[in-house]
């Protein structure tokens, strides 16, 4: 056993899949759970995801408190929970981005920021909320912990092993390069989805384009279906990082559309077979 009492801020697909793993592995003996919502915390419980609800005071009183919600009620709920917090409490998160996280829990927690262990799981799922959860959501995956200067030492190592034992592979990067990173990764495709879809979605006969949709729109568009909420709030967090990449796809985008416009075989081939061999070299490193 790695903890004796975790407690979920937010019983969702992050954090009730990471409560079903630690507990699959036996690394925590009670879950607690903390959220608005009546629902989800019911519906948590009954799966198993939670072994009993908590108010903030309770949630202070566990030995590791994971942050499973969308990175801009971060400042809030560290507001809420920071006078509950027992000694030695370690408080992680789970968000997308990792500058303003840490900015939040520096002003909330204080002196107790040293106890904060900032995270980022590379999984997930365009499906939300407790019913979402499973065991093997992190198996194999990477988890990257963005730890600063004065986080306390053996808080780290105890985030490091809950991550473990649900199976991640835990890697750690600077908080700046992590927003940068993830900013050309993850955000930008997860906005060029959403931005083609609400652009056929809008026009007036967008049901006929979607009538003839097939795998390949099926595929690219799949992240569409991922919460509008916390996707605005990622893309708010990381606003310089988000913009950088957005310039760089458009001006991309524009060099694409000359080279149609221009009829120019050469350059489209050039352009699409660095694309595939870039692709194929990444997907061959991953297995």
């Amino acid at each position: 056993m790695i903890v004796d009492t975790l407690a979920l801020v937010g019983t969702g697909l992050i954090g009730g899949s990471f409560s079903l793993a630690l507990k699959q592995a036996g690394a925590v003996r009670e879950v607690l759970g903390v959220g608005r919502n009546p629902a989800s915390l019911a519906a948590a419980l009954e799966r198993g995801l939670i072994d009993r609800a908590a108010d903030w005071a309770e949630a202070g009183q566990a030995d590791c408190i994971l942050l499973a919600l969308p990175v801009g009620e971060t400042a809030t709920v560290l507001k809420l929970l920071a006078p509950h917090l027992k000694a030695g409490a370690i408080v992680t998160d789970a968000g997308s981005t990792k500058l303003n996280v840490v900015a939040a829990a520096r002003a909330a927690l204080e002196n107790r920021f040293t106890d904060f262990v900032p995270g980022h799981p590379i999984a997930g799922s365009e499906q939300s909320g407790p019913g979402a959860a499973r065991a093997d959501l992190y198996q194999g995956r990477k988890v990257v912990l963005t730890p600063q200067a004065d986080t306390r030492a053996d808080a780290l190592a105890t985030v490091t092993a809950l991550w473990q034992a649900t199976g991640a592979q835990v890697e750690t990067l600077d908080a700046d390069l992590h927003d940068r990173v993830f900013a050309a990764v993850s955000h930008l495709p997860h906005l060029a989805a959403f931005a083609l879809v609400d652009e056929l979605a809008r026009r007036a006969d967008g049901d006929t384009f979607f009538r003839y949709a097939a795998s390949g729109f099926r595929d690219f568009t799949r992240i569409a279906g991922s919460s509008p909420e916390m996707w605005r709030d990622i893309a708010l967090a990381n606003c310089e990082a988000v913009l950088t990449e957005l310039d760089a796809y458009i001006a991309a985008l524009q060099a694409l559309r000359s080279a149609v416009s221009a009829e120019d075989a050469e350059a489209l081939l050039a352009i699409f077979s660095r694309a595939r061999e870039a692709r194929n070299h990444w997907i061959h490193k991953k297995t």
